[in-house]
């Protein structure tokens, strides 16, 4: 009964489910403006830094981006990332900038159109725009249901990124499993994608047109927080979220009162038993020490917990080892072991749920 709840399900089985996203993106949808949801889109606003960066990613790269949030975070410089289902490859380009000559990204998508796309500018971004001696950015051909198989070896990448593109898998649980295993401990998952407030109808999931435009593959939200637990990701949190909205009359008709989401999460990979199922208190707190590029006075790392520079923060042992054992530690002073227990900590409800009356929360700390 799960596994028929968590992925997206068509007439034909997994490979027709594929074949039919493959069609869509790589023939149906010549550039974002033909998609009939806000689901694939990014909303505006998008930070300063992300901006610079998008300004020197050649025209064609970003005419063919389809993706629904911002998920490529500041301060990571040098370190190994992974795009699943990179497509035009403008969350990599953008990537690449950001980690700089010591970093190098990773594109894994199974659309030979998009990939051609991806790889025309690689060698003219990193050397010529970039101004790298070698390149710093590949892109394989693959699912990512078996990012192994790609040639992403266990325990090799440090972030791990996605677009609106998790959805579209008929295997969510293996998608999730082989990011997990990908990942080094202290590594992250910091991916935006699309989720529903109830589980979809089957006719609803079949449809390929909502499939392709990210709803018909939408998990329900507390599906989608379970089947993190279930693979390691104790701890899911929210950065941010926003309501999509269905343009296409009717799809409306045919969705009916289903709400969907666009979050970005951010998930862990810690050593078992660093992240439990709930906020305990150990007496901690932290301190950002204001060193990440673009976040001068202060940092968030969901959204209930924003760091102010210098100021001490009481934290959660869940929150302290995400900001002191992770890629973010450097830019972190957590003070306090877990030597002595204080009971439950109040982490506070989440705003992304408050704010959209049910919309999907985080997880041990929401």
């Amino acid at each position: 009964m799960m596994d028929t709840l968590l992925g997206a399900t068509i007439e034909g089985g997994d490979d027709l489910i594929k074949k039919s996203v493959e069609q869509y993106y790589g023939e149906t949808l010549t550039t974002s403006a033909d998609l009939k949801t806000s689901a694939c889109c990014t909303p505006g606003g998008l930070p300063t830094y992300l901006k610079k960066c998008l300004r020197l990613v050649p025209d064609e790269i970003k005419a063919k981006y389809y993706g629904c949030g911002s998920p490529t975070p500041q301060g990571i410089e040098g370190l190994r990332v992974l795009d699943l289902g990179s497509g035009s490859g403008r969350d990599c380009y953008v990537a690449a900038s950001l980690v700089g000559e010591k970093g190098f990204v990773t594109g894994v998508d199974m659309t030979d159109n998009q990939l051609d796309v991806a790889r025309k500018y690689v060698d003219e971004y990193c050397k010529q725009t970039l101004g790298y001696k070698e390149n710093n950015m590949k892109f394989v051909k693959g699912e990512i249901e078996n990012v192994k198989q790609a040639g992403v070896e266990n325990g090799t990448i440090d972030l791990a990124i996605s677009n609106c593109v998790v959805n579209l898998s008929p295997d969510k649980k293996a998608v999730l499993q082989g990011v997990y295993d990908a990942l080094a401990d202290g590594g992250e998952f910091y991916f935006s994608d699309v989720y529903c407030d109830r589980r979809l109808d089957q006719e609803l999931r079949k449809d390929p047109v909502l499939l392709g435009e990210c709803l018909g593959g939408a998990m329900y939200v507390e599906d989608f927080k379970r089947l993190c637990v279930s693979v390691g990701f104790t701890d899911p949190r929210v950065l941010e979220g926003h309501v999509i909205e269905v343009k296409d009359e009717k799809l409306q008709e045919l969705l009916g009162e289903a709400t969907f989401y666009s979050i970005t999460y951010r998930l862990f990979k810690l050593p078992a038993g660093r992240l439990e199922t709930l906020c305990e208190d150990y007496g901690q707190y932290a301190v950002y020490k204001g060193t990440i590029e673009g976040n001068p006075n202060a940092y968030s790392l969901d959204d209930h917990h924003r760091l102010e520079t210098g100021k001490p923060m009481l934290v959660c042992g869940n929150t302290g080892s995400m900001l002191g054992e992770t890629w973010l530690g450097k830019h972190f002073d957590v003070v306090g072991d877990r030597s002595k227990h204080y009971g439950l900590f109040d982490c506070g409800p989440s705003p992304v749920a408050a704010s959209s009356g049910g919309a999907p929360a985080g997880g041990a700390c929401c």
